[in-house]
Protein backbone atom coordinates (compact mmCIF):
# COMPACT_ATOMS: atom_id res chain seq x y z
CA UNK A 1 0.00 0.00 0.00
CA UNK A 2 1.40 3.26 -0.90
CA UNK A 3 1.99 5.77 1.98
CA UNK A 4 2.22 9.23 2.25
CA UNK A 5 3.99 11.28 4.72
CA UNK A 6 1.53 14.01 5.65
CA UNK A 7 3.18 14.09 9.60
CA UNK A 8 6.92 14.93 8.42
CA UNK A 9 6.84 18.88 8.46
CA UNK A 10 8.59 21.33 10.49
CA UNK A 11 5.94 22.85 11.98
CA UNK A 12 4.14 20.43 14.23
CA UNK A 13 1.31 22.23 14.28
CA UNK A 14 0.35 22.12 10.02
CA UNK A 15 0.86 18.08 10.88
CA UNK A 16 -1.91 18.20 13.58
CA UNK A 17 -4.34 20.91 11.36
CA UNK A 18 -3.68 18.16 8.44
CA UNK A 19 -4.48 15.11 11.13
CA UNK A 20 -7.42 17.33 12.07
CA UNK A 21 -9.18 17.79 8.59
CA UNK A 22 -8.94 14.12 7.50
CA UNK A 23 -10.47 12.78 11.03
CA UNK A 24 -12.84 15.85 10.32
CA UNK A 25 -13.81 13.94 7.26
CA UNK A 26 -13.80 10.60 8.38
CA UNK A 27 -16.21 12.08 10.75
CA UNK A 28 -18.13 13.50 8.05
CA UNK A 29 -18.56 10.13 6.67
CA UNK A 30 -19.47 8.04 10.05
CA UNK A 31 -22.77 10.84 9.98
CA UNK A 32 -23.43 10.43 6.48
CA UNK A 33 -23.42 6.36 6.70
CA UNK A 34 -25.56 6.44 9.74
CA UNK A 35 -28.14 8.71 7.89
CA UNK A 36 -28.34 6.33 4.28
CA UNK A 37 -28.87 3.37 6.99
CA UNK A 38 -31.85 4.90 8.71
CA UNK A 39 -33.01 6.02 5.81
CA UNK A 40 -32.92 2.61 4.27
CA UNK A 41 -34.01 1.46 7.32
CA UNK A 42 -37.10 3.47 7.52
CA UNK A 43 -38.08 2.47 3.91
CA UNK A 44 -38.09 -1.20 4.60
CA UNK A 45 -39.83 -0.66 7.81
CA UNK A 46 -42.49 1.70 6.94
CA UNK A 47 -41.25 3.81 10.07
CA UNK A 48 -42.56 7.06 9.60
CA UNK A 49 -40.60 8.48 12.62
CA UNK A 50 -37.33 7.12 11.89
CA UNK A 51 -37.81 8.72 8.00
CA UNK A 52 -38.67 12.60 9.51
CA UNK A 53 -35.70 12.47 11.72
CA UNK A 54 -33.65 11.51 8.78
CA UNK A 55 -35.19 14.07 6.84
CA UNK A 56 -34.99 16.95 9.39
CA UNK A 57 -30.72 16.08 10.32
CA UNK A 58 -29.29 16.97 6.98
CA UNK A 59 -28.32 20.48 8.89
CA UNK A 60 -25.52 18.62 10.61
CA UNK A 61 -23.77 16.73 7.18
CA UNK A 62 -24.20 20.27 5.78
CA UNK A 63 -22.81 22.61 8.69
CA UNK A 64 -19.84 20.00 9.27
CA UNK A 65 -19.17 20.54 4.70
CA UNK A 66 -19.03 24.05 5.74
CA UNK A 67 -16.84 23.87 8.76
CA UNK A 68 -14.67 21.60 7.34
CA UNK A 69 -14.53 23.73 4.12
CA UNK A 70 -13.50 26.77 6.04
CA UNK A 71 -10.76 24.90 7.76
CA UNK A 72 -9.16 23.77 4.19
CA UNK A 73 -9.55 27.48 3.23
CA UNK A 74 -7.47 28.48 6.22
CA UNK A 75 -4.71 25.87 5.37
CA UNK A 76 -4.73 27.14 1.90
CA UNK A 77 -4.46 30.98 3.27
CA UNK A 78 -1.81 30.45 6.28
CA UNK A 79 0.61 27.20 4.64
CA UNK A 80 0.34 27.42 0.69
CA UNK A 81 0.79 23.64 0.75
CA UNK A 82 2.56 21.93 -2.35
CA UNK A 83 2.80 18.79 -3.33
CA UNK A 84 1.00 15.60 -1.55
CA UNK A 85 0.09 18.20 1.04
CA UNK A 86 -2.00 20.44 -1.61
CA UNK A 87 -3.69 16.99 -2.64
CA UNK A 88 -4.94 16.28 0.62
CA UNK A 89 -6.72 19.65 0.73
CA UNK A 90 -7.97 19.29 -2.50
CA UNK A 91 -9.28 15.25 -1.84
CA UNK A 92 -11.10 16.84 1.23
CA UNK A 93 -12.86 19.66 -0.43
CA UNK A 94 -13.80 17.15 -3.18
CA UNK A 95 -14.51 14.22 -0.72
CA UNK A 96 -16.89 16.43 1.81
CA UNK A 97 -18.63 17.59 -1.45
CA UNK A 98 -19.81 13.95 -2.32
CA UNK A 99 -20.33 13.38 0.93
CA UNK A 100 -22.89 16.24 1.61
CA UNK A 101 -24.41 14.75 -1.43
CA UNK A 102 -24.98 11.41 -0.28
CA UNK A 103 -26.53 12.90 2.40
CA UNK A 104 -28.91 14.84 0.32
CA UNK A 105 -29.97 11.52 -1.37
CA UNK A 106 -30.71 9.91 2.25
CA UNK A 107 -32.74 12.93 2.91
CA UNK A 108 -34.67 12.09 0.53
CA UNK A 109 -35.21 8.93 1.19
CA UNK A 110 -35.85 10.05 4.55
CA UNK A 111 -38.92 11.69 3.10
CA UNK A 112 -40.19 9.73 0.97
CA UNK A 113 -40.18 6.77 3.68
CA UNK A 114 -42.58 9.00 5.64
CA UNK A 115 -45.27 9.36 2.77
CA UNK A 116 -45.14 5.83 1.57
CA UNK A 117 -45.88 4.95 5.55
CA UNK A 118 -48.72 7.25 5.43
CA UNK A 119 -50.04 5.51 2.59
CA UNK A 120 -49.39 2.01 3.52
CA UNK A 121 -47.28 1.61 -0.04
CA UNK A 122 -47.25 -2.07 -0.91
CA UNK A 123 -44.45 -3.78 0.64
CA UNK A 124 -43.35 -6.58 -2.41
CA UNK A 125 -40.25 -3.93 -3.78
CA UNK A 126 -38.93 -4.58 -0.24
CA UNK A 127 -36.28 -7.52 -0.67
CA UNK A 128 -34.81 -5.95 -3.61
CA UNK A 129 -34.62 -2.38 -2.28
CA UNK A 130 -32.85 -4.31 0.63
CA UNK A 131 -30.34 -5.91 -1.18
CA UNK A 132 -29.56 -3.18 -3.45
CA UNK A 133 -29.37 -0.65 -0.33
CA UNK A 134 -26.75 -3.73 1.27
CA UNK A 135 -24.97 -3.40 -1.27
CA UNK A 136 -24.43 0.40 -1.59
CA UNK A 137 -24.00 0.68 2.20
CA UNK A 138 -20.80 -1.95 1.82
CA UNK A 139 -19.55 0.16 -0.97
CA UNK A 140 -19.61 3.66 0.85
CA UNK A 141 -18.19 2.48 4.06
CA UNK A 142 -15.10 0.68 1.82
CA UNK A 143 -15.03 3.69 -0.13
CA UNK A 144 -14.24 5.62 3.34
CA UNK A 145 -12.00 2.94 4.88
CA UNK A 146 -10.20 3.17 1.46
CA UNK A 147 -9.68 6.93 2.64
CA UNK A 148 -8.53 6.35 5.87
CA UNK A 149 -6.03 4.27 5.15
CA UNK A 150 -4.88 5.75 1.77
CA UNK A 151 -4.86 2.38 0.18
CA UNK A 152 -5.19 2.56 -3.81
CA UNK A 153 -5.46 -1.25 -4.08
CA UNK A 154 -8.50 -1.23 -1.82
CA UNK A 155 -10.02 2.04 -3.45
CA UNK A 156 -9.82 0.48 -7.27
CA UNK A 157 -11.56 -2.38 -5.88
CA UNK A 158 -14.43 -1.02 -3.91
CA UNK A 159 -15.23 1.11 -6.94
CA UNK A 160 -15.38 -1.70 -9.13
CA UNK A 161 -18.72 -2.95 -7.40
CA UNK A 162 -20.19 -0.24 -8.61
CA UNK A 163 -21.00 -2.77 -11.72
CA UNK A 164 -23.24 -4.71 -9.51
CA UNK A 165 -25.18 -1.87 -7.93
CA UNK A 166 -25.61 -0.78 -11.87
CA UNK A 167 -27.20 -3.66 -12.51
CA UNK A 168 -29.20 -4.41 -8.92
CA UNK A 169 -30.75 -1.38 -9.65
CA UNK A 170 -31.80 -2.21 -13.24
CA UNK A 171 -33.16 -5.37 -11.82
CA UNK A 172 -35.69 -3.40 -9.03
CA UNK A 173 -36.69 -0.86 -11.94
CA UNK A 174 -37.86 -3.92 -14.01
CA UNK A 175 -39.73 -5.13 -11.02
CA UNK A 176 -41.46 -1.78 -10.22
CA UNK A 177 -42.42 -1.60 -13.64
CA UNK A 178 -43.98 -5.05 -13.94
CA UNK A 179 -45.55 -3.98 -10.56
CA UNK A 180 -46.50 -0.49 -12.20
CA UNK A 181 -48.53 -2.34 -15.54
CA UNK A 182 -50.23 -4.79 -13.13
CA UNK A 183 -51.57 -2.16 -10.98
CA UNK A 184 -51.91 1.20 -12.65
CA UNK A 185 -53.55 2.43 -8.89
CA UNK A 186 -50.12 2.16 -7.35
CA UNK A 187 -48.69 4.90 -9.83
CA UNK A 188 -47.68 7.51 -7.57
CA UNK A 189 -46.41 5.25 -4.55
CA UNK A 190 -44.12 2.99 -7.25
CA UNK A 191 -42.65 6.39 -8.82
CA UNK A 192 -41.67 7.37 -4.94
CA UNK A 193 -39.50 3.77 -4.86
CA UNK A 194 -38.29 4.44 -8.05
CA UNK A 195 -36.53 7.34 -6.53
CA UNK A 196 -35.57 6.08 -3.63
CA UNK A 197 -33.58 3.49 -5.67
CA UNK A 198 -32.30 5.95 -7.67
CA UNK A 199 -31.23 7.92 -4.83
CA UNK A 200 -29.28 4.90 -4.04
CA UNK A 201 -27.77 4.00 -7.13
CA UNK A 202 -26.65 7.87 -6.81
CA UNK A 203 -24.92 6.94 -3.44
CA UNK A 204 -22.94 4.42 -4.93
CA UNK A 205 -22.01 6.73 -8.06
CA UNK A 206 -20.63 9.07 -4.88
CA UNK A 207 -18.71 6.68 -3.38
CA UNK A 208 -16.97 5.96 -6.80
CA UNK A 209 -15.57 9.61 -6.72
CA UNK A 210 -14.09 8.78 -3.06
CA UNK A 211 -12.42 6.11 -4.28
CA UNK A 212 -11.02 8.01 -7.46
CA UNK A 213 -10.17 10.76 -5.06
CA UNK A 214 -7.92 8.38 -2.95
CA UNK A 215 -5.92 7.11 -6.29
CA UNK A 216 -5.32 11.10 -6.94
CA UNK A 217 -4.07 11.98 -3.25
CA UNK A 218 -1.61 8.98 -3.40
CA UNK A 219 -0.72 8.61 -6.61
CA UNK A 220 -1.28 12.21 -7.58
CA UNK A 221 -2.90 10.79 -10.93
CA UNK A 222 -6.91 12.02 -12.32
CA UNK A 223 -8.56 8.93 -13.00
CA UNK A 224 -12.03 10.24 -13.42
CA UNK A 225 -12.02 9.82 -17.53
CA UNK A 226 -9.81 7.06 -17.66
CA UNK A 227 -11.08 3.27 -18.63
CA UNK A 228 -11.31 1.50 -15.82
CA UNK A 229 -9.53 -1.42 -17.53
CA UNK A 230 -6.55 0.80 -17.85
CA UNK A 231 -6.93 2.12 -14.63
CA UNK A 232 -7.03 -1.49 -13.10
CA UNK A 233 -4.01 -2.11 -14.70
CA UNK A 234 -1.63 0.66 -13.81
CA UNK A 235 -2.60 1.19 -10.14
CA UNK A 236 -3.76 -2.14 -9.28
CA UNK A 237 -0.74 -4.26 -6.90
CA UNK A 238 -0.07 -7.22 -8.54
CA UNK A 239 0.33 -10.32 -6.21
CA UNK A 240 3.06 -12.08 -5.65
Amino acid sequence: MDKLHLDQHISQQFNHELEDIRNRVLAMGGLVEQQVDKGLTALLESDGDLGQSVATADFEVNAMEVEIDEECIQILARRQPAASDLRLIVTVIKVITDLERIGDEAEKMGRFAVELAEANAATSYRKELRRLGDLVKSMLRDALDAFARLDVDAAIKTAARDEDINAEYQTLQRLLATHLMEDPRQVSQLLKITWCARALERIGDHSVNICEYVVYLVKGRDIRHINFDQVQSEFLSKPN
